[in-house]
């Protein structure tokens, strides 16, 4: 995987990160430099994290599905864009309320795990693909999500929620395509 396709990656997994960091502008008349710093580390480090280890676990059973590995890729990548898309476009918007204003350690901490659990499962579609330095891949997926969250603090502070659904909407689009692409490649369609 190269580094565009990496850089594609790392947008589309932040999209869920920036649609929270969006939500906590909203919700906080401080939308500071420290705010939108504090939430680019949360979101960016775990954003970073987990594809490590979804990448550590799915070498541990890489030998036990290299026959279906492309079609594990496909399917959790596909799954992951389609859960995107399902919450964009739903009515309701769960993390635009008063306790988002709350940028405490508990409050960063159980906001990042939950924008990153797709992360995870991304990391292992990486390991079984096989062909991904993953110390690039979640350096560029970490900086990328600190960039997009810091920025969607203060996107959120100034224009509302207007940015949230759109952002999941691409996040989710780009992670069905990339798994599409892996596909079509191992298949030799193209």
């Amino acid at each position: 995987m190269g580094i565009i396709e990496l850089l594609m990656l790392g947008i589309g997994l932040s999209m869920d990160a920036f649609a929270v960091s969006v939500c906590k502008g909203l919700s906080t008349n401080n939308a500071g430099l420290n705010n939108s710093i504090k939430c680019g580390i949360w979101f960016g480090g775990f954003q970073a994290l987990m594809p490590f280890i979804g990448f550590y676990l799915g070498n541990l059973f890489a030998k036990t599905i290299e026959a279906v590995d492309h079609w594990v890729a496909f399917v959790l990548l596909v799954l992951i864009g389609i859960n995107m898309l399902k919450e964009a476009f739903s009515d309701e918007c769960d993390c635009c309320d008063e306790k988002n204003a709350d940028f405490s350690v508990k409050t960063m901490f159980a906001m990042a795990v939950a924008t990153s659990i797709d992360a995870l499962a991304v990391g292992v579609s990486l390991a079984i693909t096989g062909n991904v330095n993953i110390w690039i891949a979640i350096t560029i997926i970490g900086i990328t999500t600190f960039v997009l969250s810091a920025i969607g603090v203060k996107i959120g502070n100034i224009f509302g929620s207007k940015c949230q659904s759109k952002a999941q909407i691409a996040g989710g689009i780009i992670l069905i395509l990339i798994g599409t692409k892996i596909l079509i490649e191992h298949l030799n369609i193209i």
